[in-house]
């Protein structure tokens, strides 16, 4: 009775998304600090030009969500720009002369997975 060998094949994905999405949360020092989404799109361009030059500040992030209560946003970047912009909010240390820290909570590839926070769920 002859035996036949399996065949295995071996299949890897990899992530050709066009964009990536990350939500920030910027905390500043002095409470009572707030930013309408015009000086936070300022904030995110500034950081970039700080870290990177002219070159940088040209990397086109679209802030999708905003929030002035908590200042926290969604934003969307091209996938091949994304460690250049969170390596510029993870150094941002001031802005207008104000300390403050932004906090990246999340990222991924689909904007479905950060609605979302398993680390925040209750269940009843």
């Amino acid at each position: 009775m002859p035996t036949s060998a399996a065949t295995y094949e071996r299949i890897v994905y990899k992530n050709f998304s066009e964009y990536h999405y990350m939500k920030v949360c910027l905390e500043f020092q002095d409470h009572g600090v707030g930013l309408n989404v015009a000086q936070f799109k300022q904030l995110l361009v500034s950081a970039l030009k700080d870290l990177f030059g002219e070159v940088g500040a040209a990397l086109p992030v679209d802030v999708l969500t905003y929030e002035e209560k908590t200042s926290s946003a969604i934003l969307r970047v091209c996938s091949s720009g994304m460690v250049r912009l969170w390596s510029s909010l993870t150094l941002l240390g001031s802005y207008k002369g104000k300390k403050c820290a932004c906090r990246v909570i999340q990222v991924s590839p689909f904007l479905l997975a950060l609605s979302g926070n398993s680390r925040e769920l209750v269940l009843d």
